[in-house]
């Protein structure tokens, strides 16, 4: 077999985009458009397949990948890489995926041209692939036609991947006899392509570990779902402002507490970038805390203010603050500074709680808060939200609670709040409602189903 290796500084620059359209499809050019991972590796392959090569694969190091620590022997005894993306011909993937799955990790061991070109940086180039690649594909399906392409190459080429001097991957190409061999101009080509992909590759893969921290500390801050309260049905939900942002300042709880009281909350931390959302999740925590002690709900507000004052990033957070007694029929509000709840009796309509005092926002340390207290003998509807779902560049806030309060009505009679999935669906009607065109803050709410003496 032809091995011939090209050596390449890791900093050369890159072929001319004349060059590299030259050689591969206007998919290249798509290359870096989206920080998705598995979307760039197409972009990739579609880029070589069927125009520059018969087949075109990506690999990604499973230790890149996962983020273990970069630096490992120069010549480890093997390699484990994900294929991250396969083009075999035009074929669509269900032809071949059945038997390459993207997604796979194999073990390429120290011998294997691969495992070279990561430990080297340099090229690999063949009349055929090497007997370890001929061997496992034989041990899947020969007579399958993809399979079947791949064992008659006649040329390979394997280009490794390499970030700022660490490896992190290659792409391999091949073509049939039926095709003039790979040229070493061509693999400088795919080089350079090469050297636009990892880029890409790295944003890609910087953006889904800080998209799934994001993820992550959402899911730990919601409420349960499966909890059951007594006299009381729940239902939240939560929209990030904007496209990129999974959360922000915003959040909501639901806390038990002794006497068959529970406590809802909806707050506001000012934002919503990364700032905001530390603050908020101190905040909430805070909340979470004071729930525990035998205190009243506006005690409960004063220590949350105090809280805040020493919390940075926490100043002029807003917070609404409602505890529900099954047993008094008595629903306490105290509000920092938060747009006022909305109630629904059985046959409405929806009204703003008229508040004893709307309260100062969090923070400050002069806020005076005082309670609210409507006593209910019939089944309600309560609505807390965050200022996301009523402000908008078009309307003042007054409008936008009055809007909400008829999407409330709305919803509720055509709802029949009997049914288990009645209030969640509820809550998706009110996200609804405001087009996210529209919003740049975050959308929370939370609906509960208040039912008098009812064990």
């Amino acid at each position: 077999m032809r091995n011939t290796e090209r050596s390449q500084p890791d900093d050369a620059p890159p072929a001319a985009p004349f060059r590299r359209r030259a050689h591969f499809s206007p998919a290249a050019d798509a290359i870096g458009s989206e920080l998705d991972l598995h979307l760039t590796g197409r972009h990739v392959v579609h880029a070589l397949a069927p125009g520059f090569c018969d087949a075109a694969s990506v690999y990604l190091l499973q230790r890149w990948l996962l983020e273990e620590h970069p630096r490992v022997a120069a010549d480890p005894p093997q390699i484990e890489a994900r294929r991250l993306a396969l083009r075999i011909g035009s074929d669509t993937p269900e032809d071949w995926e059945h038997l390459l799955p993207v997604g796979e990790v194999l073990v390429f061991p120290r011998e294997t041209p691969y495992a070279r070109a990561v430990a080297t940086g340099q090229t690999q180039l063949l009349d055929g692939v090497d007997r370890h690649t001929f061997e496992r594909l034989r041990k899947t399906d020969p007579d399958d036609a993809g399979v079947h392409a791949l064992l008659s190459t006649a040329s390979f080429l394997i280009v490794p991947l390499r970030l700022r001097g660490t490896a992190v991957g290659f792409i391999a190409c091949t073509r049939g006899p039926d095709k003039e061999p790979f040229a070493r101009s061509e693999a400088v080509a795919v080089e350079s392509l090469g050297a636009q992909a990892c880029v890409a590759l790295d944003n890609a893969r910087r953006y889904e570990r800080e998209r799934r921290t994001a993820l992550a500390i959402r899911r730990s801050l919601l409420p349960d779902t499966g909890q059951a309260f007594a006299s009381c049905r729940v239902a939240h939900n939560y929209r990030p402002a904007g496209q990129d942002n999974i959360i922000g300042g915003d959040w909501y709880d639901v806390l038990p507490r002794a006497g068959r009281r529970l406590a809802m909350v909806v707050g506001d931390a000012m934002g919503h970038g990364p700032e905001s959302a530390v603050a908020m999740i101190q905040l909430r925590t805070a909340v979470r805390t004071l729930a525990t002690l035998d205190i009243g709900p506006t005690e409960l507000m004063h220590r949350l203010d105090a809280v805040a004052s020493d919390t940075p990033g926490a100043s002029f957070a807003t917070c609404m603050y409602a505890e529900w007694d099954a047993d008094l029929q008595t629903c306490t509000f105290v509000g920092a500074g938060h747009p006022p709840p909305l109630i629904r009796g059985p046959d409405g309509p929806s009204v703003r709680v008229a508040l004893t005092t709307a309260g100062l926002p969090l923070g400050l340390g002069t806020g005076r808060y005082e309670p609210t207290v409507l006593h209910l003998s019939e089944p309600t509807l309560l609505l807390l939200y965050s200022d996301g779902l009523v402000e908008s560049r078009r309307s003042d806030i007054d409008q936008g609670i009055a809007h909400l309060a008829h999407a409330l009505d709305a919803g509720a009679e055509v709802t029949d709040t009997a049914r288990p999935n009645a209030l969640p669906s509820l809550c998706r009607h009110l996200l609804a409602g405001s087009s996210p065109d529209e919003v740049a803050d975050d959308r929370t709410l939370l609906l509960a189903e208040l039912t008098p003496g009812k064990d």
